[in-house]
């Protein structure tokens, strides 16, 4: 269990299952991003580290594609920022999606999981990436 996350929100799992991360959306003095090593299969967390540090800026519900790349609903604070920014390796942003208002989650979809949903304040918006979402495991039960 994650203890100690001031306001858990998003969370992921890295492509390989071997980091989950999490925002900590009421952090002091910042708003973060988290992110925690999976061990003893996966029923416990270690290493709990900063991984984005976003300031005052809110980052809300991500999703991580098949290269590692987290992409995160961003917004709230300036209009400038809202939309979804993309992290690579976890360094602090590469790219960003802007949208007219504040994107609370994203999820990739369609045939070839390349097609990036964000879930707006008013509005569901849709984009086509050259990156695609991790591909959902099929169940054994």
């Amino acid at each position: 269990m994650a203890e100690g996350v001031l306001g858990p929100n998003g969370l992921c799992f890295s492509p390989d299952e071997k980091i989950l991360y999490i925002v900590e959306s009421r952090g002091i003095p910042n708003r973060k991003i988290l992110a925690y090593d999976l061990i003893d299969g996966g029923r416990k967390l270690a290493n709990k580290r900063v991984l984005i540090d976003a300031g005052a800026d809110a980052p809300d519900g991500m999703r991580c594609d098949i290269d590692g790349n987290l992409w995160c609903g961003w917004g709230m604070r300036s209009a400038e920022l809202d939309g979804v920014m993309i992290f690579c390796a976890g360094r602090q942003t590469d790219r960003r999606i802007a949208l007219p208002e504040r994107s609370a989650n994203v999820c990739f979809g369609g045939l070839k999981r390349n097609r990036l949903f964000m879930a707006a304040s008013q509005s569901v918006y849709a984009a086509l990436c050259q990156y695609a979402g991790r591909a959902r495991e099929a169940s054994s039960s």
